[in-house]
């Protein structure tokens, strides 16, 4: 089993040898781009999302991020229950990134020296060199720029790949995110019609393992290293503590709920990163679902509940036709109800009478 210290210098020496891909070529090289656009975008946590157009205008682009890695302790209950966090912008997850296909995306990584650890990205939406992770390994005080071509639309995850045990232990630790890319027509319904949609939100499901002490309590620590031996044997039992959506049980319920107004589309955009999970929102449908996030693909349709592989992010399209509170949930009702992975719906607007469930008052039964 490694130690904390062998854990660290793990991360220091695959830093060390990554450094040597540096003569290879650039994943977009300069002159891929000379000429082209570029758009500098302001990313904003989950569950929003920049703004971008649902349509391309012109031709490709460079479209340029930066994210800041941030190593900090996070509450992840009502109890106060601690994660020692390694977090993408100080968010969990961290924020969804949109660009079109034939875009560029563009993002400079960057790890401060306040740091104790070497952190990097895997794009599931690039192509070669690991996703961007054999590129991007940055010390703490270091910063990289990494450019690919956004080649296939859809829904995608990104996450921390620093090397053998330090991949799932970043992972579970909140260092995980999601790219969306559009078709630069836009959305297509199963017919091929173009389908809009009013607002969108971002729900980044993670899997918890806190290690905890002989009372049975949870145990904190002082830094982001310090855990490692501890809740890697936590994780090693496959059976998480929490299991919630954005980095908190209750993170998106009560004054932190989603809001919708009756009639308004809304792309529900979730990712996970490490488990499979099945989102349902109570109440509601998903009117066209690409449950493999990919726009290339037709949509399901009319879907009660869909299926977000581990490792993947899919989205849904749902129009609101009734207002009230509506539950989306992972429906391992377990996972929801025991575990966190609850958030909530707020609709404002008029009842549709034509809707309106009808129910007769209880009543004794005969004997």
């Amino acid at each position: 089993m490694l130690t904390r210290r062998e854990a660290l210098l793990g991360s220091v020496l695959t830093a060390a040898a990554v450094a040597t891909v540096g003569a290879m070529p650039a994943v977009a090289s300069a002159k891929d781009v000379a000429g082209l656009p570029r758009e500098k975008v302001t990313m904003v946590p989950p569950p929003f999302v920049h703004a971008h157009d649902q349509v391309a205008k012109g031709g490709p682009k460079v479209v340029e991020f930066i994210m800041t890695i941030e190593e900090k302790p996070v509450v992840i209950d009502a109890d106060g229950t601690q994660l020692n966090a390694m977090t993408y912008n100080g968010s969990i997850p961290g924020p969804l990134m949109v660009v079109h296909e034939g875009d560029y995306l563009e993002l400079t990584l960057v790890n401060p020296d306040t740091s104790t650890l070497a952190h990097n990205i895997d794009f599931h939406a690039a192509t070669g060199a690991l996703g961007g992770g054999e590129l991007t390994l940055v010390n703490p005080g270091e910063q990289v720029t990494l450019r690919f071509k956004a080649t296939r639309s859809g829904t995608f995850v990104y996450h921390c790949a620093p090397g053998g045990a330090m991949i799932p232990w970043h992972v579970v630790s909140g260092m995980s995110g999601a790219v969306m890319v559009l078709p630069r027509d836009g959305l297509k319904d199963d017919k091929g019609r173009p389908v809009r949609y009013d607002r969108i939100y971002y729900v980044g499901e993670n899997d918890f393992y806190i290690p905890r002490d002989e009372q049975g309590q949870f145990k904190k620590y002082e830094s982001a290293g310090d855990n490692y031996e501890e809740t890697m044997r936590v994780m090693r039992g496959l059976i998480p503590t929490h299991v919630v959506f954005n980095g908190k049980a209750g993170s998106l319920t009560g004054d932190n709920a989603m809001k919708a107004k009756v009639g308004e589309t809304i792309l529900i955009v979730h990712s996970q990163a490490n488990r499979d999970t099945r989102p349902h929102l109570i109440g509601g449908h998903g009117d066209f679902v690409w449950e493999q996030g990919k726009f290339a693909n037709p949509p399901a349709k009319d879907l009660e509940t869909w299926f977000i592989r581990g490792g993947s992010a899919g989205a849904a399209l749902y129009t609101f036709l009734q207002p009230g509170i509506y539950a989306y949930v992972n429906h391992n009702l377990i996972e929801a109800v025991e575990l966190g992975a609850t958030a909530h719906f707020t609709v404002e607007g008029n009842w549709d009478d034509d809707l309106m469930m009808q129910v007769e008052p209880p009543k004794a039964i005969a004997s």
